[in-house]
């Protein structure tokens, strides 16, 4: 027996929700939500989703807190109503700057995410470019980890970049750096930096050749942009042109925007898999990811392989 699909959407990004049902050529499900005045969140779903496998688009933005204490009404309001499965298309997979302990006492945040969405009833999460891909393990239902760096590459191609160089902001993102860097058959480079705290960064040494070059920066996410700034200029005392600014989940925390705002950037490339406000500078490109959630949405439910979606399947 075919089992119907719905998919609904929380507060975070109804836009993309939207234009995944329009990929899926489906109709966006009917949600009701809503705030009491002492702020706490109701939901209340209004068509039957007995026996659906239902889909709820939430990505974990700003106001964090309250997108994911959303989602987790969500959740538990369509168990209650006897949902047959209940899969969680979240682009953006909040605390995951938060997944391991580097001081003693500190929570990790990312597991204690994942148990909770567990606990409460997802039987599957569909996300892309986790800031640590181990947070998978995180998780004992399935998780489909997605990546936009096909995405990006293949606009990348259509700009012409000569002499490019991938650089990667750091040794973590060295490995997407090299998977960029062979995609676009450009050399690679990588700046190590220490963090005297939160969202500060002091670039130290460039391992590789960026003088002359255009480099162009891969990140998973740009949240305060201050890492991305210092990067930029870090470069530009080392001999490189102005640069391009990759990164899959745009977060532009605080003045963010106007930092990025840099006679050195060229171009700031990010996907939607955050909304961003609707006043933002030229250079900032989004691409959509709609298509490849619409695509895995559709092997998760007619089945196949989600690996088909990306020229490399190791991510």
């Amino acid at each position: 027996m075919q089992h119907k699909m719905l998919v609904f959407t929380g507060s975070s990004n109804p836009k993309l929700a939207e234009d995944i049902c329009s990929k899926l050529g489906v109709e966006l499900g009917s949600i009701k939500r809503s705030r009491f005045q002492s702020g706490e969140i109701y939901v209340n779903y209004e068509e039957s989703v007995r026996n659906c496998d239902v889909f709820l688009v939430q990505s974990l933005s700003h106001p964090i807190n309250d997108m994911f204490v959303e989602l987790l009404v969500m959740i538990d309001a369509a168990k209650r109503a006897s949902a047959r499965t209940i899969n969680i298309i979240m682009p953006y997979y909040g605390y995951a700057r938060q997944e391991r302990k580097s001081a003693p006492r500190e929570p990790i945040s990312a597991k204690m995410l994942a148990d909770v969405l567990t606990t409460v009833g997802a039987n599957r999460v569909i996300t892309i470019d986790l800031h640590a891909p181990a947070i998978q393990g995180f998780f004992n239902i399935p998780v489909d980890h997605l990546t936009a760096l096909d995405l990006i590459s293949q606009y990348l191609r259509t700009k012409n970049i000569v002499n490019p160089v991938i650089v990667s902001p750091d040794a973590g993102r060295a490995s997407m750096a090299e998977k960029l860097a062979n995609q676009l058959d450009s050399p690679f480079a990588i700046m190590i930096k220490k963090r005297p705290s939160h969202n500060e960064s002091v670039i130290t040494h460039v391992i590789g050749d960026v003088k002359g070059k255009t480099p162009i920066i891969i990140e998973d996410l740009i949240d305060t942009g201050s890492t991305i700034i210092n990067v930029v200029e870090g470069l530009k005392e080392r001999g490189a042109e102005d640069v391009y600014v990759c990164a899959t989940h745009g977060l532009f925390s605080g003045n963010a925007l106007e930092r990025l705002n840099h006679p050195n950037i060229r171009e700031v490339v990010v996907t939607d898999s955050i909304p961003l406000p609707e006043q933002y500078a030229e250079q900032i490109k989004v691409l959509s990811v709609a298509p490849m959630l619409a695509q895995a949405t559709r092997i998760i439910i007619e089945g196949g392989s989600i690996a088909t979606l990306f020229k490399d399947s190791g991510i």
